[in-house]
């Protein structure tokens, strides 16, 4: 009669035990799927990307579950020829994706699953999948690409070609150049307004901004700037373009209802890559001059209110989505300094590979 007992001990133990591993593993995916955390006695994978053994009945099947944080940053690295992809939850480099030659632009679209890359050097755009960091597709442009941009649908990119005065038009369902549309001298900066309805492209050489119709991908307008205009962005009301004039060591804001310069911000050094922040109250400006200084514009009053330092020939930058932090790309100290926007300090900054520039939004 005990060794029934016995038997019927050892089998309640041991679901007892089943039931706590099976709870365990549950407490563990939750953590990983909010993002982290410490948890006793366990080890978490790389934090881009983590692999739990997830049941579905009684078969375990691996699943890739993203463990939140990001956005990410993916960083062009000039003389690298690949580009830094920067978890900005944790300021980590987390991954590194080979690309074309002289990577410079970059692009995310709206979905958040490709990132293209304009590769200056080798007259191509790189195609990243985002989920696996890799290169899918890369596809022929003009000459010597420097800026790009997706427009809000996803559907198209568009790529401001350097070396041909012309903007390379790609839809991204088949990867392919689908209109070629002229512009001025030396296009650079390129961004899309938030109806997609329209592209706007700097001409370095010209010292103006074509205006595209995306409807008919012909040139409706052309706005004059400063001296040497580089860097470009749009507030996201779609009211107002901000362009960073290198030589002429200002900002040029147009109004998109006219497409007239409204306001002229003077910004005292040689003024390269703009970004606006989410609610369109600043601007903050990257001085590529050696100056190592980033300038905060008020957009209200059209003023300068803030200076601060970062590394050595500041170019790219852009603001994360949530308009806390701005990252900005430093050329000649290789490396990302991360502002805090409530603060206007640096706190902290990012080794990434070699001449970075990252013209563009490149946070998505």
């Amino acid at each position: 009669m005990k060794e029934p007992e016995d038997k019927k001990n050892h089998e309640s133990e041991r679901d007892e035990r089943k039931k706590t591993k099976a709870l365990s593993r549950r407490r563990l995916l939750k953590v990983l799927a909010a993002g982290g955390g410490a948890v006793a006695g366990t080890t978490l994978l790389p934090p881009k990307w983590v692999k739990p053994i997830v049941e579905f009945g009684a078969l375990p099947l691996h699943a890739a579950v993203s463990p939140g944080g990001g956005p990410y940053a993916y960083i062009p690295n000039g003389s690298s020829n690949n580009v830094s992809v920067i978890n900005t939850a944790t300021n980590v480099v987390v991954a590194t994706v080979a690309v074309g030659a002289c990577p410079w632009g970059v692009a995310f679209n709206p979905a958040g699953t490709r990132v293209y890359v304009a590769n200056y050097c080798s007259n191509n755009v790189s195609v990243i999948d985002k989920t696996t960091d890799t290169v899918v597709a890369t596809v022929a442009v003009g000459n010597s690409p420097f800026g790009i941009a997706v427009n809000p649908a996803g559907t198209f990119v568009y790529v401001a070609n350097n070396g041909s005065d012309n903007v390379s038009v790609i839809n991204t369902a088949t990867n392919t150049v689908v209109a070629t549309v002229a512009v001025g001298d030396g296009p650079r900066g390129v961004v899309v307004n938030p109806a997609g309805t329209f592209v706007y492209v700097v001409n370095y050489s010209s010292f103006n901004v074509s205006v595209i119709d995306t409807a008919t991908n012909t040139v409706v307008a052309t706005v004059n700037v400063g001296n040497w205009p580089i860097g470009i962005d749009i507030n996201s009301a779609g009211t107002l373009v901000y362009v960073a004039n290198y030589i002429s060591m200002s900002v040029s804001v147009i109004s998109t209802a006219t497409n007239t310069v409204v306001a002229t911000v003077a910004v005292a050094n040689n003024a390269f890559g703009v970004a606006v922040n989410p609610a369109g109250t600043y601007v903050y400006v990257s001085m590529n001059d050696g100056s190592s200084i980033i300038r905060v514009i008020n957009t209200a009053t059209n003023t300068v209110v803030a200076t601060i330092f970062v590394g050595s020939d500041p170019e790219g930058i852009a603001v994360n989505p949530a308009g806390t932090f701005v990252y900005v790309v430093n050329r000649l100290s290789n490396n990302v300094s991360v502002i805090n926007t409530a603060t206007n300090t640096v706190v902290a900054t990012i080794a990434v590979g070699t001449n970075p520039i990252a013209l563009g939004k490149f946070i998505g």
